[in-house]
């Protein structure tokens, strides 16, 4: 009887333990950690929506701000303003030395990304956020904006770096120029150069036989 008893205790001490564990703050920090799925049927995508001029920053900040005290924090997961690092120079009036200087240039002005998942109660949130004068849309229905788009802004902005280009060339092989100063020239590849995506090729030019280097994505395989 007392072996029977202390197996049902420490079965039910394991049992709270795991409860414990899975509705403690620290397991569910870990879970939002994680992140939204964005490749499920159920994923959240990006939205563009249009803000007063000059407000990107401001409607950014009240968004977040409305993340937390709507409790939407599984709806709405990321706002982003597309900047991207743009480098100037001034001369300083009294040295004449040139000073350099990092500033941030919006690269959309006006509009602000938001990840999300569409819903009347998230739709109402964002639509009346303080700065926010509605969804980018063709139609009264905002559609999502396509991922290889959100891509590029990341790239822009320095939050991702662009996809490598794979190319199975050998030197010796024919290649076409598909884009570029030299369109639809032909060339004998003599370098590749994977780290820098690009190809070193010989083309006629003028009777004779002229090196010129060129992009990945700016040859296209001559099938034989």
């Amino acid at each position: 009887m007392t072996n029977v008893n202390n197996s049902q205790s420490s079965d039910s001490a394991l049992t709270e333990d795991a409860l414990e564990e899975t509705l403690s703050p620290a397991a569910e920090e870990n879970k939002a950690d994680e992140g939204p799925d964005l490749d499920g049927p159920d994923a959240p995508q990006w939205y563009v929506i249009h803000t007063y001029s000059g407000y990107e920053k401001k409607v950014c900040e009240n968004l977040k701000m409305r993340i937390q005290t709507q409790d939407m924090r599984e709806q709405i997961f990321d706002v982003l303003v597309p900047v991207e690092e743009e480098i100037s120079y001034t001369t300083d009036s009294n040295s004449g030395k040139q000073k350099k200087r990092t500033v941030q240039k919006k690269i959309y002005p006006g509009y602000v990304l938001i990840l999300m998942k569409m819903s009347d109660r998230s739709w109402y949130v964002v639509r009346n956020t303080p700065g926010v004068t509605g969804f980018v849309s063709p139609g009264q229905k905002p559609v999502p904006l396509p991922r290889e788009e959100v891509e590029k802004v990341k790239q822009l902005m320095g939050l991702s770096a662009p996809k490598k280009i794979k190319v199975e060339l050998s030197i010796g092989e024919t290649v076409r120029i598909t884009n570029g100063a030299f369109k639809d020239h032909r060339g004998t590849v003599i370098e590749v150069n994977p780290e820098n995506e690009k190809i070193k090729l010989l083309i006629n030019m003028f009777g004779r036989e002229t090196p010129t280097t060129v992009e990945f994505g700016q040859v296209e395989k001559i099938e034989e």
